[in-house]
């Protein structure tokens, strides 16, 4: 299982030596956010752009904004490698994961917990990554939301059934625990924030994360 580590939890004055705190985990999560999707404000390009320098791993950016498709360009410039939109902030999501291909990064779509899956059925065979939200987005340190394992299984299940080969990320609540439940779901990438950065030792809370990875039988 591939682990996203998201600087939403990291300290934003040392960006650049947080991330390198957790160099052995494949992607680097980077939630963008407007203070008009979500409450919160947080990174935009310039960020992804500072902190590419820094870091060899996938930057996978998450677009918590209204209209998505006027950050594209500069995500792109900036050297994101995947961006993932939110169906809820799309009314035209093709035309926008369409361009994110276009563009050279890996297109990624974006669903809140009370956002079924069988709205963004129509795009599955495009997609890079699916994100599913086990948490409301827009702040970090919040619960799992158990509810959400339903989803991550009809989506696994979708994803065998028409031999697609996307990704299915999981966002929110992840720790040791949670992350064996979302993987035995069908989760093949695992964001985890406040679980990681709020230890003392980011890497043991990565190694944790692994071993809570593991199969279990």
């Amino acid at each position: 299982m591939k682990l996203a580590p998201s600087i939403l939890s990291a300290d934003f004055a040392n960006l650049a030596t947080e991330i390198g705190k957790v160099a052995d985990a494949e992607y680097i999560h980077i939630d963008i956010m407007d203070g008009h999707f979500v409450d919160n404000l947080t990174f935009g390009a310039n960020v992804v752009k500072a902190l590419r320098p820094y870091s060899k791993q996938v930057f996978d950016c998450h677009l918590m904004v209204t209209n998505p498709e006027n950050m594209l360009d500069a995500l792109k410039q900036a050297g994101a490698d995947i961006v993932g939109v939110h169906y809820e902030a799309c009314p035209h999501l093709h035309r926008t994961l369409v361009k994110i291909k276009e563009l050279g990064m890996k297109a990624e779509v974006v669903i809140n917990p009370a956002t079924p899956v069988s709205v963004i059925e129509p795009v599955l065979a495009i997609v890079d990554q699916v994100l599913v939200m086990t948490v409301d987005p827009g702040l970090g340190g919040q619960v799992f939301l158990q509810e959400t394992l339903s989803k991550i299984s009809q989506l696994a299940k979708y994803k065998h059934q028409h031999a697609l080969n996307f990704e299915i990320e999981v966002d929110g609540g992840i720790n040791d625990q949670t992350i064996q439940l979302a993987k035995k779901a069908g989760a093949t990438v695992a964001v985890a924030g406040s679980y990681v950065f709020g230890a003392e030792k980011p890497v043991e809370r990565l190694n944790a994360l692994r071993m809570g990875a593991v199969e279990r039988r």
